[in-house]
């Protein structure tokens, strides 16, 4: 029987153990088994379900023979979200173009977080990254590779990118819950900002809601996200890499506050950074 983790191990990141002692048995249990079960009843019934007795229960064990493989449920939390990090796909090779690269990133990056909206609920910062995480950290900076910007500024722009997509998906979950159509919803929010604005006392917003350009903006035909991880990005990369994408250098008074201004933090994959 193997043995419980000790107070040492207790006080270990989950990613600094080894999985399997280098004593004793070979475990009966495994990390990637308990993590789908704690996957699995999470996306049934939220993170809320998930506790060490639950988990247990649904692999067949007794909750006590659960704290031989994590000392906590928040190790347990880590190993789920790290599990549904290993969904991101890198088949498709870098094209060459990290506008479009990290675009493709953040578009399963939302799709994970829509999957498993429960990733919401975990923490995006004060854990180390598990090894799916560093994946995504790693094909993320593969990306990055030809932009003109410093290690620090790489890993920067990468915690601002998943920091995005994570809002954007928390926000699209938001309504669904709620049971809001987004179409809908910006189009009672169009009219009521236009009847603000016809009172005269908002000019700015007032010349905001009149300035459609002429025969249309073809850029409105692409989708929301996508449109908008667009310009994100553009801003945060620089001219060099804009161009890569096809896209014009704007002067320097539209450019984004420069990342090498931001704390040089990384977080995991809030697709993301998540993602």
């Amino acid at each position: 029987m193997k043995e419980e983790l000790t107070a040492g191990d207790r006080g270990q990141s989950i990613w600094t153990r080894p999985e399997r002692s280098a004593r004793g048995p070979a475990p009966e249990r495994s990390r990637a088994e308990i993590a789908s079960a704690g996957v699995t009843l999470a996306d049934a019934s939220g993170l809320g379900a998930v506790t060490m007795r639950s988990a247990a229960a649904a692999i067949g064990t007794a909750p006590a023979s659960l704290y031989r493989y994590v000392a906590t449920r928040d190790e347990l939390v880590e190993l789920m979200a790290d599990q549904v990090y290993g969904e991101f796909s890198w088949h498709e090779p870098g094209s060459g173009d990290p506008v479009a690269d990290l675009l493709g990133l953040a578009q399963q990056g939302r799709a994970i977080y829509h999957k498993h909206p429960w990733l919401l609920d975990v923490p995006a910062t004060g854990n180390l990254p598990g090894p799916n995480a560093v994946a995504f950290l790693e094909h993320a900076l593969a990306a990055l590779a030809g932009a003109d910007l410093t290690g620090p500024a790489k890993l920067e722009t990468i915690g601002l990118f998943s920091g995005v997509v994570r809002l954007f998906a928390q926000t699209e979950i938001s309504q669904r819950r709620a049971g809001q159509d987004t179409t809908q919803w910006q189009g009672s929010l169009a009219g009521y900002l236009l009847q603000i604005a016809a009172a005269g006392q908002h000019p700015h917003l007032a010349a905001a809601l009149a300035d459609q350009p002429a025969g249309g903006d073809p850029a409105q035909d692409e989708p929301l996200f996508d449109r908008a991880m667009t310009r994100i990005l553009t801003g945060l990369l620089p001219p060099t890499s804009s161009r890569q994408a096809g896209v014009q250098d704007r002067p320097d008074s539209a450019e984004l506050v420069p990342v090498t201004t931001m704390p040089h933090v990384v977080e995991p994959p809030t697709p993301m950074a998540p993602l």
